[in-house]
């Protein structure tokens, strides 16, 4: 295995440290992948306390003869500047679509790199992008989706926050539902908003109405009702972020029947796909507080099933 430093976004207002890995054997173009973040700030390994992701991912592809491209999250890299010129009119497309199409482009232009057999991995918000980034530039051979989902974000939170109060002390219960109420009226007549209205509406944590409703305009499902190119949906069964029997059924319903959509269910796993410490969403950063790695065996699926492609 070989890592190169990169830069994405190179001579832009926003360039993102990143590293190349390689296998060992690149006489001939190999298959690539370009990691795609979760919803949040974070570095170029996906880092969450003792828990790195998209480093196990990009080692182990290397292994089975597969590049990787990773890179800091322009939220992570570029925070304040990002909010300063963006503010209320910040998108998923200024956080995360433009870096991981500039990261895809980067690939096709490395000689070592077969261009024809570049995938998208994206795990858990970045599974949810995964379609739009192909269909507004990315141009994928095939799309891994980790942990994601079709439905929509704001539906998405609104089922956690409903959960977190579900597992809480009875005596805390009324604030988070109070705070769930909150949420579900801030989003209610979100979409017969103006996007100029959408982008004076704040959400809690500094965002807007605007993120949510460019997104919810752009929803995954809309993506994926004909899919054309190979799709690998991958899905934690222990997961309390995005849950088996809502979003990975909503995939299976979604897709049923599609020739070229196949589904993988960890028992066990956690949203990381790292074996589950307490199963809670209220606990949620428990789950990532001891240092575990993504196994052999679904490393493994996901390259088996990009060499088939």
């Amino acid at each position: 295995m070989k890592q190169e430093p990169i830069i994405i976004g190179k001579g832009t207002k926003y360039p993102l440290n990143g590293l190349l890995t390689l296998p060992e054997d690149t006489a001939a173009p190999v298959p690539a992948v370009v990691f795609v973040h979760g919803s949040g700030s974070s570095n170029m390994d996906e880092k969450v306390l003792k828990l790195t992701p998209f480093k196990d991912l990009a080692d182990g592809l290397a292994t089975h003869g597969i590049a990787s491209i990773r890179y800091d999250k322009r939220s992570f890299a570029h925070e304040r500047k990002l909010m300063r010129d963006k503010g209320r009119l910040l998108t998923v497309k200024e956080e995360t679509i433009e870096d991981a199409i500039l990261a895809t482009e980067l690939l096709r232009k490395d000689n070592r790199i077969d261009p024809a057999r570049i995938f998208i991995v994206g795990h858990s918000m970045g599974g949810m992008l995964a379609p739009r980034i192909d269909a507004e530039g990315g141009n994928y051979r095939g799309l891994v989706l980790m942990a994601g989902t079709p439905r929509k974000l704001e539906e998405v939170m609104l089922g956690q926050t409903a959960a977190i109060a579900d597992e809480l002390p009875a005596l805390l219960r009324p604030l988070v539902k109070k705070q769930t109420e909150k949420l579900q009226r801030t989003f209610a007549d979100m979409y017969d908003l103006t996007d100029a209205e959408a982008q004076q509406k704040k959400v809690a944590g500094g965002t807007t109405v605007y993120y949510f409703k460019e997104m919810g305009d752009h929803p995954a499902e809309t993506y994926l009702q004909n899919p054309e190119k190979p799709l690998l949906i991958l899905q934690g069964g222990k997961d309390v972020q995005a849950r088996p029997n809502i979003d990975f059924a909503a995939y299976q319903q979604l897709l049923k029947d599609k020739p070229n959509v196949t589904f993988r269910l960890y028992e066990g796993l956690n949203h990381a796909f790292v074996p589950a410490v307490c199963g809670k969403i209220s606990k949620v950063m428990k789950e990532f507080s001891k240092e575990q790695h993504i196994g052999a065996d679904v490393i493994a699926d996901i390259a088996n099933w990009i060499l088939k492609n």
